[in-house]
């Protein structure tokens, strides 16, 4: 990209202050100094959203203990392909993150990341077999290869000794742990990265909300009101990168590109149980993972958790999955039938059909009453106390809707990089594992809208990202060295 602006005033536009947006423009600030950036958030503050670590169902998807990444096949195998992947994915992420920090461009790495084993917790027969041919596959892989796994009771009592006190010992329960695992508060990063941006020359707009989208010759033309004042002005720019979470469908259809048509969303909303004793959260250090029920989606699958939220440790369980027609937890009842589009209702319709069991999940959650929550809670926690928790409303996830060549439409559990066929605009949609991955989708997304310069920034990614276009898991030596590196200036160890 040129440095001449031409007849646009700026390089770079990124809409949403999310962990997405401050990635991608924290690389670009990186990558190339002297571009211009402008942030565009409607909230008063970055990370307020779905970065938010109480908006957030995961805060350090890593593929150790979430099942749903290693899921058992019909002749009851488990591929570890996928768990693999996100690990990969994570580590790259991790890297970034002591890059950011070994530099001082960001704090002190207690602020947003704290070492916390990860654990998944099963009950009864088929799930502990499943636990078992899940914990032998994943050890056979470098990324794993610290993985333990028990079915002993007083074995889980050392390891999360709330899951245990209380228990049936006549009931088969078994977990697989991964001690160096980890916790990262998304939004207390995201303010940083956002500071830095700042810091560099961005032009950081909180309070403003993009209501239009449109082509303007080679680039984009934004339409931004300012909430505080109602005023609207115009903004043109080169490149575009929608990252407004559950707002980013209706900004990328507003645009036009051919690319988004027949994506939709499909909402889902969630709730939390918070403790509030410091004497129990004291007792938990761990995620705790167990299996999602039936029908349920990805996201619900059911945690007790530690967080560490601006620096405050915490203890949570959930979430509880429900339904709303809002894109975004500040957004509007009117998100969903707005974003219907005629190219876009066959597919919604088909996943609609094809869906009555999540449908059903999603009612039967909504209707769940506190005490109901209370016993799902007490599946993982037998003596927890009522009184000691708190429900919260937990953030909006907007799962994708798309088509499918074998299919009217198909739901997507998962991130969609929508990118225009220029590389002048790209947004992203979805979910799960989102934050975590956000390095490394932004980097390919570096690829793939700007593949001219992108040879030319490699020796700086591979400063930034030290495994950059090598795979972790296939390179056992560099795994070590890597993670002794990031462990290092991360004081994970």
């Amino acid at each position: 990209m040129p440095a001449s602006l031409g007849n646009h005033n700026i390089d770079v536009a990124l809409i949403g202050g999310g962990i997405m947006s401050a990635t991608l423009g924290t690389f670009i600030k990186q990558l190339e100094p002297d571009w211009s950036v402008s942030l565009f958030e409607n909230l008063d503050e970055a990370g307020l959203e779905s970065s938010d670590p109480w908006n957030n169902a995961g805060t350090g998807h890593s593929a150790l203990c979430e099942l749903n990444y290693s899921p058992a096949a019909a002749d009851g195998s488990v591929d570890p392909a996928k768990a693999i992947k996100i690990n990969e994915q994570f580590q790259v992420s991790r890297q970034f993150y002591a890059f950011m920090v070994e530099h001082g461009l960001i704090g002190e790495p207690q602020s947003f990341i704290n070492p916390l084993p990860h654990m998944s917790f099963v009950i009864g027969d088929d799930h502990a077999d499943y636990l078992r041919t899940r914990y032998e596959s994943l050890r056979q892989q470098p990324l794993f290869e610290r993985i333990e796994h028990t079915e002993d009771l007083s074995t889980i009592a050392e390891w999360a000794p709330l899951v245990a006190e209380g228990r049936d010992e006549a009931q088969r329960v078994a977990a697989s742990r991964v001690a160096s695992g980890t916790d990262v508060d998304f939004g207390s990063l995201t303010r940083q990265l956002t500071d830095y941006l700042g810091r560099s020359g961005a032009d950081l707009n909180f309070g403003h909300r993009v209501t239009g989208l449109e082509r303007d010759g080679s680039g984009w033309k934004l339409t931004v009101k300012n909430n505080a004042t109602g005023q609207k002005r115009t903004v043109t720019a080169k490149f575009v990168f929608v990252g407004a979470g559950g707002g980013a469908l209706r900004l990328l259809q507003s645009a036009g590109i051919p690319e988004i048509k027949g994506f939709g969303g499909f909402p889902v909303s969630g709730q939390f149980l918070r403790n509030t004793n410091d004497a129990t959260i004291e007792r938990h250090h761990a995620k705790v993972y167990g299996q999602a029920s039936v029908g349920a989606p990805p996201m619900s699958v059911p945690h007790l958790d530690t967080r560490f939220v601006n620096g405050k440790r915490s203890l949570m369980f959930g979430p509880y999955a429900g339904f709303s027609t809002n894109f975004l937890k500040t957004g509007s009842y009117l998100d969903l039938p707005l974003s219907i589009r005629p190219h876009n209702i066959i597919p919604m319709l088909a996943v609609a059909k094809d869906n009555m069991d999540l449908t059903k999940y999603l009612v039967t959650e909504v209707l769940k009453s506190r005490g109901k929550k209370d016993e799902a809670l007490r599946e993982y926690y037998p003596e927890a106390s009522a009184e000691e928790w708190e429900l919260i409303n937990a953030g909006q996830r907007v799962q994708v809707i798309k088509k499918d060549p074998k299919k009217a439409g198909v739901l997507q559990f998962g991130t969609e990089v929508i990118t225009g066929a220029d590389g002048s605009v790209a947004g992203l949609l979805g979910a799960s594992p989102g934050a975590s991955t956000a390095a490394p989708i932004m980097i390919d997304l570096l690829q793939r809208c700007f593949p001219q310069q992108f040879a030319g920034w490699e020796s700086k990614l591979t400063e930034i990202i030290p495994s950059f276009g090598r795979k972790l898991n296939e390179s056992p030596d560099l795994l070590a060295e890597v993670t002794e590196s990031t462990d290092r200036v991360l004081q994970l160890g």
